[in-house]
């Protein structure tokens, strides 16, 4: 059911939640720098005045959009399960709801509000890596390491690029491929033979699935028992 409902004189009645879903489809389709008060109330089929109920201003707006992504996190991973399981859960999942929002990225990283979601993923990562051994200022680390890991996953996928038209990304995509397959082949040679696969974009699993389990084999080797943590603290 939509959370947009209407009074008994058939306007508009808006509830927060509805706000930030449809700010959240919007800011996805423009970029954020495209988000303002005025189009989400447009969009709406309100004034603008009706979103400051919710919301003071597009920065107070913003920090809604990011508490919601936080609050898509599933973190109920099962505590019967090996730590390097439920931390890899959590890592996908993360990055599953960035995949899932163009704005996500950003929002998350221009807009770190400490709000009760974001809490809830932290404390849920911080207490995986309590238990597989590291110590406080080591696990807060790898917590803040993983965030960022997922983010930079999502930005360098091949053709990511919020608000580019699909045929723009295809044609740019097209003349980076050609450049580098033109390279001298004696002086680039592996860049001329990975021409088609560094600028292909039809399959991004493999550049998910490869960054986390980099990043997971990282954080295993350095795990007590793993001969590597005495390194880090």
């Amino acid at each position: 059911m939509s959370p947009i409902l209407a009074d008994d004189d058939g306007r508009p009645k808006l509830s927060k939640a509805a706000v930030v879903q449809r700010a959240l489809k919007l800011a996805d389709e423009t970029g954020l720098d495209g988000l303002t008060i005025r189009k989400l109330a447009a969009d709406l089929g309100v004034t603008p005045m009706a979103l400051y109920w919710h919301f003071r201003s597009k920065q107070d707006l913003l920090n809604g959009l990011a508490e919601q992504l936080w609050s898509e996190i599933e973190v109920t991973a099962d505590p019967a399960k090996p730590w390097t399981t439920q931390l890899r859960s959590g890592l996908e999942s993360l990055v599953s709801v960035l995949r899932a929002h163009q704005s996500g990225a950003r929002l998350l990283m221009d807009h770190e509000a400490k709000n009760e979601a974001s809490l809830v993923v932290t404390e849920a990562a911080l207490e995986v890596l309590r238990s597989a051994g590291f110590n406080p200022e080591q696990a807060s680390e790898i917590a803040r390491l993983a965030m960022w890991t997922c983010i930079m996953l999502v930005l360098s996928e091949v053709g990511f690029d919020p608000g580019m038209p699909e045929a723009a990304r295809d044609e740019m995509l097209r003349t980076r491929r050609i450049g580098f397959s033109m390279l001298p082949p004696d002086k680039f040679p592996r860049m001329v033979e990975c021409a088609v696969p560094m600028t292909n974009c039809d399959d991004p699993e493999l550049h998910y699935q490869l960054g986390i389990s980099v990043f997971m084999a990282g954080v295993e080797a350095l795990a007590p028992g793993g001969g590597g943590v005495s390194n880090i603290g």
